[in-house]
């Protein structure tokens, strides 16, 4: 299994994550208990959905969990500030415009609102392993766009 690269921040986050998912897991579990009628030959509309839900929260906790396990910390700021790698932070130039600033961090931990894109989105594709002052294109809905590497941090 490959590993997955974690931020400490993000492993921290997916952790605590998991005991979350576990309460609701054990909630789930009771509240199937209490609606499912084995007397009955039909299953509530309500059960199933229950299970639906138990199955959606169980296979994400295992996504997680085996990630956690083959998981390999790496500093928040990676030392090395002329390639960009999982744990950068990148400042861009978008299209000799405007400048936008993006952390590349594992799938399990983008968030794009919070500025923090997967390393296997299509940017994040396209950024790591590229240097300074580098320019990547990248296919959009609009169409391409091209980014110059300002900064890596």
């Amino acid at each position: 299994m490959n590993k997955t690269l974690l931020t400490q921040s993000g492993y921290d986050k997916l952790s605590a994550e998991i005991l979350t998912m576990k309460e609701r897991q054990n909630r789930l579990i009771t509240e199937i208990e209490e609606v499912a009628q084995p007397d009955e030959s039909g299953e509530d509309g309500l059960a199933t959905q229950l299970k639906e839900e138990l199955e959606v929260l169980n296979a994400k906790i295992t996504e997680i969990e085996e990630a956690l396990e083959v998981a390999q910390i790496i500093t928040d700021k990676p030392s090395q500030k002329t390639t960009i790698v999982v744990g950068s932070t990148v400042k861009v130039k978008i299209s000799s415009k405007s400048e936008k600033q993006f952390s590349i961090v594992s799938h399990l931990e983008s968030d794009p609102s919070q500025d923090k894109i997967s390393d296997q989105s299509p940017l994040g594709q396209a950024l790591i392993g590229k240097k300074l002052h580098d320019e990547v294109e990248v296919d959009a809905p609009i169409g391409k766009i091209t980014y110059k590497i300002v900064s890596i941090n």
